[in-house]
């Protein structure tokens, strides 16, 4: 796949702005031949609409310029203090997921059972403060549809003044038991 990335954000450059992670835990490129497709060009869209300095925020974030990858994604407001995750756009995959509805809902009301368990929003966190997107794939940190086995995601900040994260710009890929996907 051919990307038109700007300069600024070319792998080189980005390497150079951010500390090394574990390929699992960062967006680091040398992990991506293990990502999903869609992943793999969500990835691709955030670094292209990458402002010269900074984060790109949600201005610059277009849902049309990637309508294929819609019933996959979600963006989350960020409450820094409690730290907490409001759910502003919400895929239809990820809504299936989520009987109920997930839509302007904060993740820990629609989910109660996250509050307990250690180290839930870290990942959450870790992208807000550091900046770096951050990729896994493994089983679910809560209870889902017994049909799901697994799923892999990926965060992406999202900050409108290019600074201060305040949306993380999401994708989940869900799989059976098989390994396929829903």
């Amino acid at each position: 796949m051919t990307s038109d990335v700007p300069a600024h954000c070319t792998t080189e450059v980005l390497a150079e702005s951010l500390p090394a992670l574990p390929a699992e835990a960062s967006g680091d490129e040398r992990a991506r031949d293990a990502w999903h497709p869609h992943l793999k060009r969500l990835y691709e869209y955030w670094k292209a609409i990458h402002p010269p300095r900074g984060l790109p925020g949600r201005q610059e974030f277009d849902p049309s310029a990637v309508p294929d990858l819609l019933p996959n994604l979600w963006i989350m407001d960020v409450q820094r203090e409690p730290f907490r995750l409001r759910c502003r756009l919400v895929g239809t995959s990820i809504i299936s997921s989520a009987p109920g509805g997930l839509t302007g809902k904060w993740l820990d009301d629609v989910r109660p059972e996250i509050r307990d368990i250690s180290g839930y929003f870290d990942r959450h966190r870790a992208v807000v403060e550091t900046k770096i997107p951050s990729w896994r794939r493994g089983p679910s940190r809560f209870e889902l549809d017994a049909a799901y086995a697994s799923l892999e995601n990926l965060f992406l900040p999202l900050a409108r003044d290019g600074q201060q994260v305040d949306m993380i710009l999401a994708a989940t890929i869900y799989y059976r038991h098989n390994g396929t996907e829903f």
